[in-house]
């Protein structure tokens, strides 16, 4: 019978059965082959049935979008009445005292207990409120000003209409703010103790205050600050009335973070992961706390956050949320500005009042966490393949090593 041509290129050469030999060693080494080959086989398949988060970095493209802004703050020595929250950006866009705009202030004791919730009216309802304390008035009242406003020209010669008037404790002190006066707490001026404002204020001057809620900002380089007294804004900059402040030396703005974070809330598991990734990161200075041994009443406390605004990306594509990390460093400096016991070597600058700042600045940057299968079909299969033949390879080394080894010391012996 003529042989195939194909026998040259047999690479699978066969032995005789009458010329094997089989051994007691070998049939060791060829059932560990098989436990080990099934424990790789298995290790596979749990990799395959296994989601992983793999990170992306891209270029943000989504710089139009607003980004979310949450923070839970207490003060212990700033009450509420003082307290304001003003958000800026290199944009221009000036946001002043949004306290009374998405947020909930909470008088608190010296000791920390809840005092009550801060009265806040905005909007209509603040409006409504207004034109009911004016209707008490009557239609002829005209408030004083006290010199802040023009109101010479107040007489039966102009029309009503034209008249120049403060009728509230807020529009004298929106008129002192534009002459740049200091207002202190009203005292003395009849509108402010009408709507009993000085009172309030000489009730909670002694209190501190919890600051929680949400706004949003621009994708922008920015800041937000905590400061006393409300802000203003003209064409020498942007200035704060701090002047009862000043008076009162047992005002500070030390400060609990209790929770700060840039975006939307992502829960994390029960073992502390979001999408699979260690939540370590994402809000660093929840729970941090600032009270130095010094005096603090003219002190200005700084944060600097660099934000990188990151989505998670889940296995159906419909669980997708835009948040952002960020990382921090901190600065306090007097505002008198020279040197203090913390840094003798360095001179700090002059200017500024005392407060709590926290500039942020926008990656251009952003992270994509997206949820993948760990392995895909023909990775599993190459795995398992290369598994069963690199266990078979080693246990066929072994065998010829062990058996080689048994007949060298068979012959030792026999000779």
């Amino acid at each position: 019978m003529k042989k195939s041509t194909l026998l040259s290129f047999d690479a699978f050469a066969k032995t005789e059965e009458d010329v094997r030999i089989r051994t007691r060693s070998g049939g060791f080494i060829t059932l560990g082959c098989l436990v080990v080959t099934l424990m790789l086989l298995l290790s596979e398949w749990r990799d395959f049935n296994s989601v992983v988060t793999r990170p992306e970095l891209v270029i943000d493209r989504d710089r139009s979008l607003r980004l979310d802004l949450n923070l839970d703050i207490t003060f212990p020595s700033m009450p509420c009445e003082l307290l304001t929250l003003d958000i800026m950006d290199d944009s221009g866009e000036v946001q002043l005292d949004i306290m009374n705009a998405g947020f909930e202030k909470t008088r608190l004791s010296k000791e920390g207990k809840v005092l009550g919730t801060a009265d806040m009216k905005i909007g209509e309802a603040a409006k409504k409120d207004k034109e009911a304390q004016l209707a008490k008035l009557g239609a002829n009242y005209c408030g004083n000003c006290y010199g802040a406003r023009d109101q010479g020209k107040n007489n039966d010669d102009t029309p009503r209409d034209q008249w120049v008037c403060c009728q509230t404790c807020d529009d004298v002190r929106q008129a002192y703010f534009e002459k740049n006066w200091a207002f202190f707490d009203g005292k003395d001026i009849e509108q402010c103790e009408r709507e009993g404002y000085v009172q309030k204020i000489a009730d909670q001057l002694q209190e501190g205050c919890r600051v929680s809620g949400s706004a949003q900002l621009n994708r922008i380089d920015g800041n937000l600050h905590f400061a006393a007294g409300p802000g203003f804004q003209n064409i020498r900059g942007h200035f704060h009335d701090d002047s009862l402040y000043i008076q009162h030396p047992n005002l500070n703005f030390n400060h609990i973070i209790n929770h700060l974070s840039f975006g939307k809330a992502v829960e994390p598991t029960k073992k502390g992961k979001v999408m699979g990734i260690e939540k370590v990161t994402v809000n660093p200075l929840d729970g941090h706390s600032m009270f130095p041994p010094r005096d603090a009443h003219f002190l200005q406390y700084s944060y600097y956050a660099k934000i990188v605004p990151t989505r998670y990306e889940g296995l159906n594509k419909k669980n997708m949320v835009e948040t952002a990390q960020f990382s921090s460093t901190f600065h306090i400096r007097p505002v008198g500005g020279g040197s203090d016991d913390d840094h003798p070597n360095t001179v700090h600058q002059r200017g500024g009042s005392p407060s709590m700042w926290i500039n942020f600045e926008m990656s251009p940057l952003k992270v994509i966490n997206r949820e993948e299968h760990g392995q895909s079909w023909s990775g599993f299969v190459l795995n398992c393949i290369t598994s069963i033949g690199g266990v078979l390879a080693v246990g066929t080394v072994l065998d010829k090593a062990l058996y080689k080894a048994q007949r060298t010391i068979f012959q030792k012996k026999d000779v």
